[in-house]
């Protein structure tokens, strides 16, 4: 799997985009395009750093809103992210977890234990591919900083002794158990989804229900511009070195939608001709030499959205696309071979009318 150190390397002073990872940047970039005419109401924007990286709100309400308000609220809950989620900070609530290597059970609150519980879901549905434990297997390559280790046979097997979904346990809502004391869970591969997720519901519970929220390149939008225009979302060409757009979505109006995407492109190792890359399968402890780049999956949910972009990058074009298929997920797949970008969509894509993709 894709490990969203990728996006998500952090230190203790917040989020800290790891050079060597395949980012929600990581991967494809997607940024939005926002086109506004000089009607009023008119669309109010911030942005600042996070989790490594930028984000950026577009938003515009009907009623008077305190813009200083919403800013410090949305500041307010990446601290409560950062502090909950962040495995580069020794007092978050996971590294707790992680540190303690005992099997006995352990609080940890409602939010890791859902993200948990969607990541099984994703895990299975990729046969392992996708798995929450497999930090150690990105310190062992050393993906965890700027220089590659390429670990011999034995040292990966030892090392997938570590792994394995089925050796956490949900026992409640807010408590886990580890079944080996030794086992670290690692968040980053779904954690920008679910900032994206709790970033909405800031606007929504302050009533404003037209908006874009976007984390490094994944985002959601609900409803529409003053003008009544759909927001549109660009999708960079993934290619090193290359900044143009690939694609333009043009969001549904009256529904939430999510757009997150794991690519390959941008963060990546070359040793002696071979290129490694950031998206290790958790079953064997090596990175994927498939010629799957890129992965945008649309859903309205962004937290199940970003699980099951990063494993069916893992899994390649072929085996993501039965997987996507099977789970009913609208992804789009782009391959490269040679020079040439090839796209492929899930059924569930073809099928889904609420947005235009040109």
């Amino acid at each position: 799997m894709i490990n969203k150190q990728q996006q998500w390397a952090m230190n203790p002073q917040g989020f800290k985009m790891n050079p060597s990872s395949v980012s929600r940047y990581y991967g494809l970039i997607l940024c939005f395009v926002i086109l506004t005419g000089c009607t009023d109401p008119v669309v109010e924007k911030f942005e600042g750093p996070a989790q490594g990286t930028t984000y950026h709100i577009s938003y515009w309400s009907e009623l008077p809103v305190d813009s200083k308000d919403i800013e410090v609220s949305v500041k307010n809950e990446l601290d409560i992210i950062d502090k909950t989620l962040s495995n580069y900070r020794p007092d978050s609530v996971i590294e707790t977890f992680n540190s303690a290597e005992n099997t006995n059970s352990q609080e940890v609150g409602n939010v890791i234990v859902s993200l948990v519980r969607v990541a099984q879901i994703v895990s299975k549905a990729s046969q392992g591919c996708y798995d929450l434990s497999i930090k150690p297997l990105f310190e062992l390559w050393g993906f965890r900083g700027d220089k590659l280790t390429i670990p011999d046979a034995p040292a990966i097997r030892k090392t997938l002794d570590q792994i394995g979904m089925e050796k956490l346990e949900v026992v409640d809502d807010s408590h886990l158990r580890k079944k080996q004391a030794n086992l670290k869970v690692d968040l980053s591969s779904i954690a920008q989804g679910y900032s994206v997720q709790s970033i909405s519901k800031v606007f929504e519970q302050k009533g404003i229900t037209n908006y874009l929220v976007e984390i490094g390149g994944e985002l959601k939008t609900q409803g529409h511009k003053p003008d009544g225009q759909a927001w549109r979302i660009a999708v960079e060409r993934p290619l090193p070195g290359e900044q143009v757009m690939q694609k333009v979505m043009t969001m549904p109006k009256d529904l939430p939608m999510a757009v997150m995407t794991s690519g390959t492109y941008r963060h990546y190792f070359d040793d002696h001709g071979q290129r490694y890359g950031h998206i290790l399968d958790a079953r064997i402890g090596r990175p994927v030499l498939h010629d799957l780049v890129a992965v945008t999956v649309i859903y309205e949910d962004p937290t199940i959205a970003d699980a099951w972009s990063t494993a069916l990058l893992c899994l390649g074009q072929k085996e993501g696309m039965q997987a996507a298929n099977a789970a009913k997920i609208p992804a789009l797949f782009i391959q490269q071979q040679d020079k040439e970008l090839i796209e492929s969509r899930s059924d569930a894509l073809n099928t889904l009318n609420t947005l235009t993709i040109h």
